[in-house]
């Protein structure tokens, strides 16, 4: 099974001690993330926890050794989630997401932003901080 990351799983392995246990299980199985992960991960980095930027580059070094692929937001990828967002109600930023997920061609898309077992075609959003899951 190939797994997506929304930025959300990466926050808290890097951020947050709650949950951050479980992330950082998940995060060592591998999988894929976008380039709008790493920009989302940076602004949440900055804004809402107030690191400094000497922290937030150490931290997406970390991230980006992690992950084997990172895919690209181009054009195809804008067009997907104009499309997702329309048809499927979701905000255009979570459609990107999404978009990039089928894009790489992934099964399973961890994220608590979007519905679990929601599916886009193969694609299924698991919310791995459920209780019982």
């Amino acid at each position: 099974m190939k797994r997506f990351f929304d930025t959300n799983i990466l926050v808290y392995a890097f951020l947050d001690t709650d949950r951050r246990d479980l992330a950082l299980d998940l995060l060592a199985e591998g999988g894929v993330i976008s380039v709008q992960v790493l920009n989302e991960f940076t602004n949440v980095a900055r804004k809402k926890w107030h690191r400094d930027w000497a922290e937030i580059s150490a931290g997406l070094e970390v991230i980006r050794a992690h992950f084997g692929q990172i895919t690209p937001i181009g054009l195809a990828t804008h067009q997907s989630a104009l499309e997702l967002a329309s048809r499927d109600g979701l905000s255009f930023y979570d459609a990107l997401i999404v978009a990039a997920a089928i894009e790489a061609g992934c099964d399973i898309l961890f994220s608590e932003d979007l519905q679990h077992d929601r599916k886009f075609g193969k694609l299924v959003v698991k919310n791995p901080f459920l209780v019982g899951i």
